[in-house]
């Protein structure tokens, strides 16, 4: 069946003293996620598990983010989390510490209801 994205979402995270990529990747999730509300599920009648959302984490260091865990977060649908090369890391020399900052892209996708409404003149 045709899917149609309907919801393209974006936030940031960061993990200022930890050097923690999953937990600055979780805040970016939860920060595009407190952008959005989803009336569309129960206005229409569809069930949120015929949703499917990939979500997109950029980090410096895309192996040490826990894609499972951040998954994890999200409420709705059936999810996959991929982390990808971006982000940025900023050092902080005074400290020699290292400031994580993850962006995330929540992407998600219905089958594509047009057959079931038509307009009306």
């Amino acid at each position: 069946m045709m899917e149609k994205r309907i919801i393209l979402e974006m936030g940031t995270g960061n993990d200022l003293y930890g050097q923690d990529y999953t937990k600055a990747a979780r805040r970016a999730v939860q920060d595009a996620l407190h952008h959005s509300s989803i009336t569309l599920f129960s206005k229409l009648g569809i069930d949120h598990t015929q949703m499917r959302v990939a979500v997109t984490i950029a980090v410096q260091q895309p192996g040490a983010v826990n894609c499972d865990l951040v998954a994890q977060d999200l409420p709705r649908g059936r999810a996959t989390v991929r982390a990808i090369k971006g982000g940025l890391n900023v050092s902080d020399p005074e400290s020699d510490g290292l400031h994580v900052v993850a962006t995330a892209a929540i992407e998600a996708w219905l089958p594509d209801q047009a057959a079931n409404y038509r307009l009306s003149s």
